[in-house]
């Protein structure tokens, strides 16, 4: 008798297990899981626009006002030029021009905006290297670090000096993306469990709304036996002399409740 009933208790978990993969199946949600962005990309950093490129053909930043260059021959006037120079001389170049637009005076090189002006010039800098070798351990550890200390200045910025951190933001054509405190990890499991919730709220807003439209539908025609019922009762009440307990006022708002609906019909429809 128990290896009967055990038996039975199986088949039912079998049948339910196969009906619950059926349902799943029915459900029309697809899941495929989001690509993986590196730290180091502009989506994560926060940079709006990256490193333009720059004329070759310029002098060195050391060299950009020596007289000697303006009278020399055109072969050592291109040694001094950043075509024939390493790339962190260009770097270097960039680095300055993006601080000297937002420097407080010529002097300046320790303010907070001169350190995020400068930082934000090493990160394009480094991203640029990233895309032409995405392999650079060296270089994706000092651009992660980097990218991080940004970070925690800006946070410190924005808590102490809101102008000044917006105005910041707009001039370095960034956008301050904040650590999650609370990171949520993605799993298969909790994005089904989403996906199902916004799938069944839509099919309750779909019926939702077709059960609103219906009722408005048949608006008109419920406003018109409510008229024949309150002057029905109206009636039959001053017929058997009783208290008047439906008035005229209250007929004549139900009336204008359906001119109104009629003039919206027309006007849609046309």
């Amino acid at each position: 008798m128990n290896k009967i009933f055990s038996t039975r208790v199986e088949r039912d978990l079998v049948g339910l297990i196969i009906r619950t993969y059926a349902f799943k199946s029915d459900l029309k949600i697809k899941w495929v899981r989001p690509e993986k962005i590196p730290c180091y990309k502009p989506h994560h950093s926060g940079d709006l626009v990256s490193m333009p490129s720059i004329n070759k053909n310029q002098y060195l930043l050391e060299f950009s006002k020596s007289k000697e260059l303006e009278t020399a021959n055109d072969y050592v006037k291109r040694l001094f030029t950043l075509e024939f120079n390493p790339n962190k001389c260009t770097q270097k170049l960039y680095i300055k021009q993006n601080t000297d637009k937002i420097k407080r005076h010529e002097y300046d090189g320790a303010s907070i905006e001169v350190k995020l002006a400068r930082w934000t010039g090493y990160i394009r800098a480094w991203q640029e290297i990233m895309e032409r070798f995405p392999y650079n351990k060296r270089v994706k550890v000092n651009l992660k670090e980097l990218i991080e200390k940004r970070k925690k200045h800006l946070r410190y910025l924005r808590k102490w000096d809101y102008k000044k951190f917006e105005w910041i933001l707009e001039e370095l054509n960034i956008v301050y993306k904040p650590s999650p405190t609370d990171p949520i990890p993605v799993t298969r499991k909790w994005s089904l469990e989403k996906l199902t919730d916004r799938y069944c709220e839509g099919i309750k807003q779909e019926r939702l709304q077709e059960l609103r439209l219906m009722f408005e539908r048949e608006q008109p025609a419920f406003l018109e036996e409510k008229i024949r019922s309150l002057e029905f009762i109206r009636d039959e009440q001053k017929e058997c002399g009783v208290e008047v307990t439906v008035t005229q006022q209250e007929i004549d708002s139900v009336k204008e409740k359906l001119d109104k609906l009629k003039l919206k019909k027309l006007e849609v429809e046309d």
